[in-house]
């Protein structure tokens, strides 16, 4: 096992060059950012960071173009995969992070006028709408998909959670409105 303190971003990478192949940095971040990124946020500047610590560690290669951009390309080694096994395995006590905005706003609401409260509803109601339409595209785009079935269970998640927070907020809403 690598002795490197791993953070869920390691994982985050290791796991993305585990199911896409080898990968860019920017290829990482584009990757993520249309599947991971939805519940996983974090800074893309550690995309480009912490492939080199994984390297060091022994759990990636990188290859090196010889001309052009001479773009870095990381590759899973054996060790990686199992040590990313080895965390997919541990149970997690962790609770759920839920790093919401809205939410913090509304938790100072008694500080706010009550029409910013009421604003603050119906932006997301629509949010939480465009959300709901964006995940529900994907589910229709990647169903069927065997390849990336297990990928797809996130998804139905992150849909009953919009679903949820939509639904509180159409009911403050309407319990706020004049």
């Amino acid at each position: 096992m690598s002795m490197a303190k791993l953070t869920p971003t390691s994982y985050v990478i290791l796991g993305m060059v585990a199911v896409r192949g080898p990968s860019t940095s920017y290829d990482l971040k584009r990757a993520i950012g249309h599947s991971v990124g939805y519940f996983w946020p974090f800074p893309h500047a550690q995309l480009y960071s912490e492939p080199k610590s994984l390297v060091k560690a022994g759990l990636l290669t990188v290859s090196t173009e010889a001309d052009g951009r001479r773009r870095q390309t990381y590759s899973i080694t054996d060790e990686g995969t199992r040590e990313l096994r080895v965390w997919l395995a541990e149970p997690t006590g962790e609770q759920m992070q839920v790093r919401d905005i809205a939410q913090m706003k509304l938790f100072f609401g008694e500080l706010a006028h009550p029409e910013d409260l009421l604003l603050l509803a119906k932006e997301q109601i629509v949010q939480h709408h465009d959300r709901i339409r964006t995940y529900t595209a994907m589910q229709e785009r990647f169903s069927g998909r065997e390849d990336v079935a297990h990928r797809m269970v996130p998804l139905r998640l992150g849909l009953a959670l919009e679903h949820a927070a939509l639904k509180f907020w159409e009911e403050f809403e309407r319990e706020h409105e004049s």
